[in-house]
């Protein structure tokens, strides 16, 4: 039996509402899945890090105050030394030359002359003292007789003259015997040291002292040997309390380095973050090369520590450290994640969900440290966002949070 027309549209219009609502359910918008931050309230701190070594502040090199051999150094890299007090090295001073023959028969010679020269001056000298002596007696008697008449007022006159002329010449013949010495002396200088040198003979070692209080960094020459007159032995400093960093920042990042900027030390090698600040900025920059063959404009920047030495113990001169400079801070900042911005026009903008769909809110940032960004104005705390927001999602949509975000 057929059924009748009206069960017949019946059934007609209920498959037609059933493939109308299964249509309907294929071409509704479905939530698209997203990871979502909120916008919260904390600490927020902008660092520029980079590569650090250590150095010692002030540091001394010890050289050699004359030409001659160092002998071998007892002392070590490590070793403590106090100042004025410690013998760091010893040098004998360089033996004179060793003369020719032709040469020392000159010096011989040379030395004849001074001792005959000696002898004549010391003649000049009581020539010259018995004519003085002559000269006052004439002196004397002149004035005696000028006192009774006898004798003229221009006789005591040139008698006078010849009196002051005797000792003058006195003068002279004892200055004569003083210069005679001198060469007589430095003629015989030449050949002792001659006879020195041909002996072996060199003068007693010179001891030289620590010149500061510290630590012996680097020794620069220890085995015995022969040195010209500032040439550089070792290096001296005090690394418990002269220690400081030494950081090459690029420029653009130096630019925004201030002196008395706090600075956290990280990967040196213990357990602590040290505490520093920047104590000098170099004015001038310098050119180096990058491990990629890149040129880059470099700025030397010294950090002092500013915590208890004890926490770095065992950090000594020329380690490598990380130095992550603090140029800005905010203890309770309103902030929400950077990877929720996205540009809008020349502003920045974010999609705050609301009501399980996604919103466009313009919002005004101000500083970012590439983890958050400080909010001025847009948002609230609280308030979820869209994190990594696709070029597709438009504002309205219907968003869902990915699992576990």
């Amino acid at each position: 039996m057929t059924p009748k027309p009206r069960t017949r549209w019946l059934i007609l219009i209920l498959i037609g509402l059933i493939a109308a609502g299964a249509i309907a359910a294929l071409l509704w918008p479905q939530p698209q899945t997203v990871d979502m931050g909120e916008v919260t309230r904390g600490p927020m701190k902008l660092v520029i890090e980079d590569d650090g070594r250590t150095r010692v502040s002030e540091s001394y090199t010890v050289s050699t105050p004359v030409s001659g051999r160092l002998q071998r150094l007892d002392i070590h890299v490590g070793d403590h030394v106090v100042a004025n007090e410690t013998v760091v090295a010893r040098m004998r001073p360089a033996l004179p030359a060793v003369l020719d023959a032709r040469s020392r028969a000159q010096a011989e010679a040379a030395l004849a002359e001074a001792q005959a020269a000696l002898s004549a001056a010391q003649g000049d000298y009581r020539a010259a003292v018995a004519m003085r002596e002559q000269a006052d007696s004439d002196l004397a008697r002149s004035q005696r007789l000028a006192l009774s008449g006898t004798i003229s007022q221009s006789k005591l006159d040139r008698d006078q003259i010849n009196a002051d002329y005797a000792a003058a010449q006195e003068a002279a013949a004892k200055a004569a015997i003083a210069m005679r010495e001198a060469a007589l002396a430095s003629a015989k200088s030449v050949l002792q040291n001659d006879a020195a040198a041909s002996n072996s003979d060199g003068a007693e070692p010179i001891p030289l002292y620590a010149p500061a209080t510290g630590t012996v960094l680097q020794i620069l020459q220890e085995n015995e040997t022969v040195l010209s007159a500032g040439s550089p032995i070792m290096e001296i400093g005090d690394i418990s309390e002269g220690l400081e960093v030494v950081a090459d920042l690029l420029s653009r990042d130096a630019v925004r380095v201030r002196l008395g900027d706090p600075v956290e030390i990280t990967d040196w090698g213990g357990p602590d973050v040290l505490e520093g600040k920047v104590v000098r900025i170099d004015p001038s920059g310098t050119t180096k090369v990058s491990a990629l063959g890149v040129e880059e404009q470099r700025v030397g920047v010294v950090i002092a520590f500013t915590g208890d030495a004890a926490q770095r113990a065992g950090l000594g001169h020329g380690f490598q450290v990380t130095a992550r400079i603090v140029v800005w801070q905010n203890p309770d900042a309103l902030r929400v994640p950077s990877s929720a911005l996205f540009r809008r026009g020349t502003g920045w903008a974010v999609f705050n969900v609301e009501d399980g769909r996604a919103r466009e809110v313009n919002v005004e940032i101000g500083t970012d440290n590439g983890t958050y960004a400080e909010l001025l104005d847009g948002l609230s705390e609280g308030d979820r966002v869209v994190l990594y927001p696709v070029e597709t999602l438009e504002d309205g949509a219907p968003v869902e949070a990915r699992s576990g975000g």
